[in-house]
């Protein structure tokens, strides 16, 4: 489910996976290599951040070929009415009495705070395949619940400006 991505992040994460290896472990290395020559290895805290920092580059690497390895490629085409992947949703939520706008994204490219909704999310679910008009209910767990009207669909496409997620 979460390993279903489009062309464009897996172009995207092995760039990302490519920079790491090449540009940025030789000078974390070169950086875990100067600070251990400060001396005392269990008193040295410049040693201690660069090989966290090292490791957590090593770590991100491994995250990012294993999803590629294991990614499902989808398209992101929908139906010309119908809310797609990395369309603009203009919706009603009426439990807040408010409109706002929503892009549904792959979980790899969401930002809640910036409007990017994962097709995962029980809001994106709700959506996907809706049209104008329609009302959505929200099963959003833990007992929140609430019903959305969409308003309009702006079709959108798979373009390279929204980033994937760093950690």
């Amino acid at each position: 489910m979460y390993d279903e991505l489009t062309e464009v992040d897996i172009k995207k994460m092995k760039e990302e996976i490519d920079y790491r290896i090449r540009v940025l472990r030789p000078k974390l290395i070169e950086e875990v290599q100067t600070a251990r020559a400060f001396g005392d290895l269990s008193e040295n805290f410049e040693y201690k951040c660069a090989r966290q920092e090292k490791n957590r580059n090593d770590s991100r690497i491994r995250y990012l070929q294993k999803m590629v390895s294991t990614a499902k490629v989808i398209s992101a085409d929908s139906a010309g009415d119908a809310v797609g992947l990395f369309d603009k949703v203009a919706v009603f939520h009426e439990g807040l009495g408010k409109e706002m706008t929503l892009r549904v994204v792959t979980t790899l490219r969401c930002d809640a705070a910036r409007g990017l909704i994962s097709k995962e999310s029980p809001v994106g679910r709700a959506l996907l395949g809706r049209k104008v008009g329609d009302r959505v209910h929200v099963n959003a767990g833990g007992g929140t619940q609430y019903d959305m009207e969409i308003r309009s669909i702006e079709k959108g496409t798979d373009d390279e400006s929204l980033e994937i997620q760093k950690f």
